[in-house]
């Protein structure tokens, strides 16, 4: 592999940051810096799996940039195609998804891993994904899902989920330096997705540290109920993780148990192979 295609993989895991606004700031005297664009960015960011609908109050809220910036940003959105309103609350088009989908699809690090995540979920029949950490999110970069094997929350290339109480965000968050983890539980927002989920810094960092023994993490029931899902780090040849393997699996179909005895082993099988292809 060469050094470009590496820096492009490990570009995909960018630091923690504070907020947008503030990250913005920082550009603040930059004359070729187009500060309108980047809040226009925000904006379109600020929208979650859960978070269709938002109000310009909540997107001010969410990304600290002034409610006047934030309605003239979907006032453009909406003009252009991308977002739409009711009045009151806007949501996005499907046609911002062509702004990702397409390089998403086609990096070294997804199309390596695509075939894999078929072939386990083929012969797992659950659903496999591949997911980088982008902000306080994972970014999901290839998936293979089951027809049969259906979860209420819909994920595709492109989705994003907090990194907190899903199964690649809390491996992700353990590969980061103190520094990094400490920047994230200062500002995340860490909420109470159902009655199991993790939502204080003290009980995240105590599952990170049990992570960085074992080296895989299961997640249960604290996103959603019923989900059950299991992740393992994927590394390249220096040892840094890059990103996460994960299945998806319903509570009442498959337990724990089963988890670490059937699927871990093939996990850990793929994740090694994918790194050996990438990086030797």
């Amino acid at each position: 592999m060469t050094d470009e295609t590496r820096i492009r993989m490990q570009s995909m895991a960018p630091a923690i940051i504070a907020s947008p606004a503030k990250r913005i700031e920082a550009f603040t005297g930059d004359p070729n810096f187009m500060t309108s664009l980047a809040r226009g960015l925000a904006v379109v960011h600020a929208f979650q799996e859960r978070k269709r609908h938002l109000t310009i109050a909540q997107i001010s809220h969410r990304t600290e940039i002034p409610r006047a910036a934030v309605r003239r940003c979907l006032h453009t959105l909406i003009k252009l195609g991308y977002a739409t309103t009711d009045g009151r609350s806007y949501s996005l088009l499907p046609k911002v998804l062509t702004l990702g989908h397409a390089y998403l699809s086609s990096t070294p690090l997804a199309v390596t891993a695509q075939p894999t995540l078929d072939q386990l979920s083929e012969q797992l029949h659950e659903a496999f994904s591949m997911a980088t950490l982008e902000g306080d999110e994972v970014l999901y970069v290839a998936r293979s899902a089951t027809p049969h094997r259906l979860i209420s929350v819909d994920l595709s290339v492109g989705s994003r989920l907090p990194a907190y109480c899903t199964s690649m965000g809390r491996i992700l968050l353990a590969a980061l330096d103190d520094a990094a983890l400490d920047d994230y539980l200062a500002h995340a927002e860490l909420q109470i997705k159902t009655s199991r989920t993790l939502h204080t810094p003290e009980a995240i960092r105590a599952s990170i540290a049990e992570i960085r023994q074992l080296g895989w993490v299961i997640i249960d029931q604290e996103l959603e109920v019923g989900l059950r899902s299991l992740a393992v780090p994927l590394k390249d040849s220096a040892g840094q993780v890059l990103a996460a393997l994960n299945v998806g699996t319903h509570a009442g179909r498959v337990t724990r148990k089963e988890l670490e005895t059937r699927f871990l082993p093939p996990l850990l099988e793929a994740s090694t192979e994918l790194s050996q292809r990438l990086f030797h």
